[in-house]
């Protein structure tokens, strides 16, 4: 059931986590959104409760562990609680290893590395203490398997991959009701690309996107079926793309 869930989304300001956060308020969840972009979350979180949703916000850099404690504090402060945490802040300034742009490196492993991980610190101890969650990162596909110009922003992919792997395993182990699932998502029109500084490999992702991409609302679908599963049920992995996407 998604009706009364509490959920917190993380790039929440636009494309993937924009409409999740849209549909999971039309079927009754309630909604945390966190992002940089205040005026976009302001927006957001006002059209939702103008048509009858739940939803607030809060400012969130992921790099910083109490921007991500934060907003667990105001989920529970505004909801009670806290059933969902979707973990969807992510970069892809993707370009060759020999193009040595080293800064952007690192962006990608602060964001896609270590936002999952402080994520996940600052909802962990909600859901071992109420032996139930729900933990959902978005992977890609690049985490599946390796493209070239993507050595780093893939590597922070397979990361979340393994890392959310092991967190199921362990919830599993240790009896804390906690499900997960990773979803790998292919050629899909957000502003993902806004992050490229590379001219060669911007162009050729650019036409990329432009044959094959689809909307930001088929993940957000995907995300709310694995929420309305039963309690007892994960649906660890989801890997979504265009129909016509040959790779």
């Amino acid at each position: 059931m998604i009706k009364d869930k509490v959920v917190i989304i993380s790039g929440a300001s636009s494309g993937i986590g924009e409409a999740t956060a849209r549909l999971l308020a039309r079927q009754g969840a309630r909604v945390v959104l966190g992002a940089r972009r205040e005026d976009r979350l302001q927006q957001i979180a006002q059209d939702i409760r103008a048509r009858g949703g739940a939803a607030v916000w809060r400012t969130l850099d992921v790099t910083r562990q109490e921007d991500n404690d934060r907003l667990v504090e105001l989920a529970k402060a505004e909801f009670g609680r806290v059933d969902v945490s979707f973990l969807n802040a992510g970069l892809m300034p993707v370009s060759p290893l020999s193009a040595m742009k080293t800064h952007e490196w690192h962006q990608m492993v602060d964001v896609n590395i270590k936002g999952v991980l402080n994520g996940v610190a600052a909802v962990l101890p909600s859901f071992i203490a109420q032996k139930s969650g729900q933990v959902i990162a978005t992977s890609s596909v690049a985490g599946l398997k390796a493209y070239p110009g993507c050595a780093v922003y893939g590597g922070s992919k397979w990361f979340v991959r393994n890392f959310m792997e092991v967190l199921r395993m362990e919830s599993a182990t240790e009896g804390t009701n906690i499900r997960t699932t990773t979803i790998y998502p292919a050629a899909i029109n957000t502003e993902l690309l806004g992050s490229i500084s590379d001219a060669s490999t911007l162009g050729a992702m650019q036409g990329l996107y432009q044959t094959y991409g689809i909307a930001p609302e088929r993940i957000a679908s995907v995300v709310a079926f694995a929420i309305d599963q039963p309690e007892d049920t994960t649906v660890n992995e989801f890997t979504v793309g265009p129909a016509n996407q040959p790779w």
